[in-house]
């Protein structure tokens, strides 16, 4: 049931109290429900609670919400991330119980005499209207899981080094069972048991088009937020399971992995004829791979261009230069930032600078073309430059798509 014209009202009143105690009330919130319900740790990223990273997207959910309250139609699309991370994790109903319990007793607490009786009842009221919105969503894709819609036991086939500090890891289903399909572009969720005995989960993006017998993903050494001074470097909150499985996981080695998911892929179901750009940097090649390695055995004719930012090496460089070898209607820029003795300019770099979209060929962005699709992965501040650059040429939003894997981030994600 839809909330009253009273009760939005009050929930969107709460807005300026949540805008200036959003992350207290989060911070709270997550610290009750897991000293109450420590088996939850098992779905919580735990480096990103010591950062405040997850508290810090939880209040941008809230606020979105709260925001748009009375058109609740319009986060439908953004709201499709989440339920596919969720379902990647495992999230079941039974968990929004729990966490309308707990954010409605932070609300409370933090928000004192301005969380009356009826201000609470409007929240609660509120919530629930997202919670079956989500839940219901996520049933559909659990039923489309079919079933593979828990955890299921992989082996580490092989481990191959791509560059300095990105490996990629076949990984082979230990049932011996054809693995289903998925859109080039998803991801999946790898579970290992972190160090403080609870099981943590991250997603990796399939870096290769679908085989039935492996998947293959590819993990980026993260060590964390750098701090040095004049005598010494060290690194915060480093990455848990990316390094647990860079350095503790070879080959023969045991993971569980979730059913591929996400919202940001090539629709291999209605696929069309126009350009087709992807920009990337860094670890962002991941998905960016696995479209172009299905594009090359579906639509081998299609108008392809990859551009790519990389600090050194670039993953996958042998490979991309093949294909680009071997077919005309595939193009690349590479922007390097650092380059080796070994370098050489239209060989296997363009530009020795950081990614300027500015300095690319206009036809290779294929701006001419008013269907022309663009592709983009990368740190978030990446792609908020690239995504304003395109909508300064005309580019329409609706034509450019993100890769985020953080929580709660909205503001990039297509309307």
């Amino acid at each position: 049931m839809a909330l009253t014209y009273q009760q939005s009202k009050l929930v969107r009143d709460t807005i300026p109290a949540l805008r200036e105690h959003g992350e207290k009330i989060t911070t709270m919130f997550y610290r009750n429900m897991l000293r109450d319900h420590p088996e939850l740790n098992n779905y919580f990223n735990s480096v990103n609670q010591k950062n405040g990273r997850q508290p810090r997207a939880l209040t941008t959910v809230i606020l979105n919400f709260a925001s748009n309250i009375n058109h609740i139609s319009e986060l439908i699309p953004k709201f499709e991330r989440m339920c596919n991370k969720h379902c990647s994790l495992g999230i079941q109903p039974e968990h929004y119980e729990i966490v309308g319990k707990y954010l409605i007793m932070a609300f409370t607490e933090v928000l004192g005499p301005a969380m009356t009786s009826q201000v609470r009842q409007a929240w609660e009221k509120a919530y629930w209207l997202l919670a079956k919105m989500l839940i219901g969503r996520e049933q559909q894709m659990y039923r489309d899981f079919e079933s593979w819609n828990s955890w299921r036991k992989f082996k580490v086939d092989r481990v191959v080094r791509e560059t300095e500090d990105i490996f990629s890891f076949y990984l082979v289903p230990q049932d011996g069972k054809k693995l289903p399909k998925f859109f080039p572009g998803q991801y999946v969720s790898v579970r290992v048991s972190g160090p403080q005995g609870y099981l943590q989960a991250r997603q990796y993006s399939l870096s290769d088009s679908w085989k039935e017998d492996y998947y293959r993903i590819t993990v980026k050494r993260d060590e964390g937020a750098r701090y040095s001074n004049s005598v010494s470097q060290s690194y915060f909150h480093p990455g848990v399971v990316s390094n647990m499985l860079i350095d503790s996981m070879p080959a023969g080695s045991i993971v569980d992995v979730s059913h591929p998911a996400g919202e940001f892929f090539l629709d291999t179901n209605n696929l069309s004829n126009v350009p087709l750009v992807l920009i990337s940097a860094g670890v962002g090649v991941t998905p960016m791979v696995s479209i172009v390695n299905t594009v090359q055995q579906l639509q081998p004719n299609r108008q392809v261009s990859w551009i790519h930012g990389s600090r050194r090496s670039i993953p996958f460089e042998e490979h991309v230069a093949h294909i680009r070898r071997a077919n005309p209607n595939f193009q690349t820029n590479i922007f390097k930032t650092h380059l080796a003795s070994s370098d050489v300019v239209g060989v296997n770099y363009n530009y020795d600078f950081r990614m300027d979209l500015a300095k690319v060929n206009p036809k290779d962005l294929h701006l001419n073309h008013s269907g022309t699709e663009y592709y983009i992965c990368g740190p978030e501040q990446f792609m908020l430059e690239m995504s304003d650059y395109l909508k300064s040429r005309g580019v329409q939003i609706q034509r450019v798509r993100f890769e985020l894997f953080s929580t709660g981030d909205l503001a990039l994600k297509n309307p």
